[in-house]
């Protein structure tokens, strides 16, 4: 498995699914981004661990941490193993006090949850990373990295507008509307729309 480590860059709230948030995580030694769609509890699991925030009474995440640490299992690394039809796999690799090596199946919301207790480092398979990263340094000319994307015209204004829309099909979108939207979404760092544009056009070159 050729593996890319990942860092986390950053939580932010959707704008089109209640409860659901962006968590975009970063190549360490690259410029793609990989952007994950995931569920209130895990973001904020995710988040109170990042602040170093301690809760008045165990969450999941921290009790998985405590039960395996009474056990004498610690989890190693997280990888983000697959992408199937949109949905991303992962898996935790764990290692029991006898030096055993366990993988286990998991969300990667909650692996990475589990795993930033245990300080574990994230990763990326590299075909995850080729099918669903984000790769920034393609999307605007290194010249033009400082200057405002602004719209070509009122048409373009109305397909921003339609996507912000839950209701819209990405689908009745041109390709090349697509790309610059996602250029736009990129600049305004909203992960979460340019993931979804990024789904409907791999999709269509598949």
């Amino acid at each position: 498995m050729n593996k890319v480590k990942l860092e986390i860059l950053g939580l932010s709230a959707s704008h089109s699914t209640h409860g659901s948030f962006a968590l975009v995580l970063g190549e360490v030694s690259g410029k793609r981004r990989l952007p994950i769609i995931i569920g209130m509890f895990e973001a904020q699991a995710i988040a109170l661990e990042i602040e170093k925030i301690s809760s008045n009474r165990p969450m999941t995440h921290d009790l998985f941490k405590s039960f395996a640490g009474s056990f004498g299992i610690t989890v190693k690394e997280v990888i983000i193993s697959n992408l199937k039809e949109g949905i991303f796999y992962a898996t935790m690799i764990c290692e029991g006090k006898d030096g055993e090596i366990i993988e286990l199946d998991a969300r990667p919301s909650d692996a990475i949850a589990v795993g930033i207790r245990f300080k574990s480092p994230i990763f990326a398979d590299e075909s995850v990373m080729e099918e669903a990263g984000i790769k920034v340094d393609d999307l605007y000319d290194e010249d033009d990295e400082e200057e405002e994307i602004s719209l070509e015209s009122e048409e373009d204004a109305d397909l921003i507008e339609l996507l912000q829309d839950k209701e819209n099909e990405l689908s009745d979108i041109p390709s090349n509307k697509l790309e610059e939207m996602m250029k736009q979404a990129i600049e305004a760092e909203d992960y979460e729309r340019a993931a979804k544009i990024r789904d409907e056009l791999n999709n269509r070159n598949s």
